[in-house]
C-alpha cells in the first residue's frame, strides 16, 4: 500500500508545497519536509510534517535528499514517493534521473532531460498542436532578434522557466520599439515571442498522469473571478472538466511525453470563445489543493495509481462548484486598490471552499501569513 512508503516534499518554501502537504497529511500520511529558502516559513509549520530539514538551495536539499533517504528502498524493499512543486526542483530532478530512478518513485518522463525537453515553450507548444489544439502564433528569438511576419502586440516569454528572469522576461509590446526597449531588460539567451491577445479568461486544469502517462486524471478546472493584465488572478471559480475534446488531446500529449506526476495545464480563452493552449507546469501547482476540497487530492491519487499499476475507476468525481482564494494577494488586489472594501473580501473569504494559506484544521501556516501580509501579499 502506497501508504507504507515514506512520503518527501521537496520544494520551496510557498503555499503551493503546503497544499501537497496538506492532501497527504489529511489522508493520514506525514511527509518529510526539505525546506528550500523563501520568503516566509510557511510550509514548514505545517501540522502535518514529520521532520523537516531547511535548505538554502535545491543543490543543498539534493544533497540532504541522498544522504539521509537513499538508501531507504534498498533497506526497506519500498522506494519513498518523492513530490515536487516549483519548476527548479522537478527540473532539477528530471537531469538526475538515472541516479534516482531506482531509490524514489517521483515526477519523470522514463528518461533523463525528457521532462526539461518539454519545459521548452516552443516543444511543447509543437506537441499541442500535433494533438489538434489551437497555439498562439509565436517565433523563437535570439534575445534582441526581431521576428518577422508576427503581429503586434507580442508577449516575450523565456523559453524555459529555469532559463532567464522567468516572470520578470514577460513582457507585452504593442510595437517593434516597445519590443527593443524590452529587449534591454530581458535575460534569458532564447526569447518566445508570441502573438498577445485580451483575453476573456484563462482555464487552468490540475490533475496527474501515471503508468507513463497511460492514466491520466483532469480533476478541476479553475476560471479566474477578475483579470490581471499580467498576473495570474489570485480568486477562482473551481469546476468539473467538461470539454472531452481538450481532454482527448491531453490525455495523449501526456502518453506520448510518458510522463508520471502531478501537472497543471493552462489555456488562455480569447473573446471569442477559442481556447489557446499556454503551457504543461509538471509539477504540483499553487492551485491543486482544490482539488483536494472537490475530493480528489492529487498526491494521494498519483501515489496510490503509481503504486497499484492502474487508476481506480471512481477517482474522477462529480462536485458542486465552489470558490478558492489566495488570501493576501486577493486582499492586495482588490481591498489596497479600492475595487472592493473589506466587508465585500470579509463576506468573499468566508464563503470560499478552499483557502490557500487558511485552514481550520492547521492554522500555524495561516499565522504566520497574517504576520508576513504585506510581505506574501
Amino acid at each position: 500500500m502506497w501508504k507504507d512508503h515514506l512520503c518527501i516534499v521537496m520544494a520551496i518554501e510557498h503555499y503551493n508545497p503546503l497544499g501537497q502537504i496538506r492532501s497527504l497529511g489529511e489522508a493520514g500520511v506525514k511527509p518529510v519536509y526539505i525546506a528550500i529558502k523563501g520568503r516566509a516559513k510557511i510550509a514548514s509549520v505545517s501540522k502535518y510534517i514529520s521532520k523537516c530539514h531547511y535548505v538554502d538551495t535545491v543543490e543543498e536539499g539534493y544533497d540532504i535528499l541522498m544522504k539521509e533517504y537513499g538508501s531507504v528502498a534498498a533497506e526497506t524493499g519500498k522506494k519513498p514517493f518523492l513530490f515536487s512543486s516549483d519548476d527548479k526542483g522537478v527540473g532539477f530532478l528530471d537531469l538526475h534521473y538515472d541516479e534516482l530512478k531506482d531509490k524514489f518513485t517521483f515526477f519523470n518522463a522514463g528518461k533523463q532531460g525528457r521532462i526539461n525537453e518539454f519545459m521548452d515553450k516552443h516543444n511543447i507548444l509543437e506537441l499541442a498542436k500535433k494533438h489538434g489544439l489551437n497555439v498562439l502564433e509565436n517565433r523563437v528569438c535570439k534575445r534582441g532578434e526581431i521576428p518577422e511576419g508576427l503581429e503586434y502586440p507580442v508577449i516575450t516569454k523565456s523559453i524555459s522557466p529555469n532559463v532567464g528572469g522567468w516572470k520578470s522576461d514577460v513582457h507585452i509590446c504593442h510595437s517593434e520599439k516597445e519590443l527593443e526597449e524590452a529587449y534591454k531588460s530581458i535575460e534569458a539567451p532564447t526569447v518566445l515571442v508570441q502573438k498577445y491577445i485580451e483575453k476573456q479568461n484563462e482555464y487552468c486544469m490540475e490533475g496527474f498522469s501515471a503508468n507513463k502517462g497511460n492514466d491520466v486524471l483532469i480533476a478541476i478546472v479553475n476560471t479566474y473571478n477578475y483579470l490581471l493584465p499580467d498576473y495570474y488572478s489570485p480568486y477562482m471559480t473551481v469546476k468539473n472538466m467538461t470539454n472531452d475534446y481538450i481532454k482527448n488531446a491531453l490525455k495523449g500529449m501526456f502518453a506520448e511525453i510518458g510522463f508520471e506526476g502531478v501537472f497543471e495545464v493552462e489555456f488562455l480563452i480569447d473573446q471569442d470563445g477559442t481556447y489557446y493552449f499556454g503551457e504543461i507546469n509538471f509539477r504540483n501547482s499553487t492551485w491543486s489543493y482544490a482539488a483536494t476540497k472537490a475530493g480528489m487530492p492529487l498526491p494521494v491519487l498519483w501515489a496510490q495509481t503509481q503504486e497499484q499499476g492502474f487508476m481506480d475507476q471512481n477517482a474522477d468525481k462529480e462536485f458542486e462548484p465552489f470558490t478558492a482564494m489566495v488570501e493576501p494577494i486577493d486582499y492586495a488586489k482588490r481591498v489596497k486598490t479600492g475595487k472592493i472594501d473589506l466587508a465585500e473580501w470579509m463576506k468573499d473569504f468566508k464563503e470560499a471552499k478552499c483557502g490557500y494559506y487558511y485552514s481550520p484544521d492547521d492554522l500555524e501556516p495561516w499565522r504566520v501569513c497574517v504576520n508576513n501580509w504585506n510581505n506574501l501579499g
